[in-house]
């Protein structure tokens, strides 16, 4: 039996949806491994969260990966006790997973160029860390303070790059992303 356009339109949804959902799953999952800084007493939470919305954005693009970071690590504020933190997370990652994903997927490469997704993650790290210091500026209300989360936001990136380049590198190998 032939399959109209239609149904297999409405599967690709489908699909996209739970594939989109996992992603935020693991996204929220990885980011309760973590482990906070005694450096600001605001922040400074380090956590694999970041990895693993690297991961996410290289290998399924810029949609899957701000979708999946902002609602991931977003749930992960709301439920894990940094509620106030929420909005500025969603806006944070949901651009550093565009970002990434842009830069990892532009002209064709779809995640498949280690200095290009390497690229990505440096370029989306400024961007997050400024979302970050913004928001807590209006936070706090001074622009001094937010200081304090930065390196903290820089070490959470610096080990995402390092667990995310060679997890990608080996999972492109997999027939799935090939």
């Amino acid at each position: 039996m032939e399959q109209t356009p239609n149904y297999a339109k409405q599967r690709m949804k489908t699909q996209d949806l739970i594939l989109t959902s996992m992603l935020v799953a693991l996204i929220f999952i990885a980011t309760f491994i973590n482990i906070r800084l005694p450096i600001a007493a605001n922040g400074g939470l380090v956590h694999l969260g970041t990895a693993m919305l690297f991961i996410a954005s290289i290998l399924f693009g810029p949609k899957k990966g701000a979708i999946a970071g902002a609602i991931g690590m977003g749930l992960f504020d709301l439920l894990g006790g940094w509620v106030i933190w929420t909005p500025i997370t969603i806006v944070a990652r949901g651009l550093q997973g565009y970002i990434i994903g842009k830069i990892a997927w532009a002209n064709g490469r779809k995640g498949n160029s280690f200095a290009f997704n390497l690229t990505a993650m440096l370029v989306s790290t400024p961007v997050m860390i400024a979302v970050y210091y913004l928001g807590e500026v209006i936070l706090y209300g001074n622009w001094i303070t937010p200081l304090a989360s930065i390196p903290g936001d820089i070490t959470s990136s610096v080990i995402g790059i390092l667990v995310a380049l060679p997890l990608c590198a080996t999972l492109k190998k997999v027939s799935y992303f090939k």
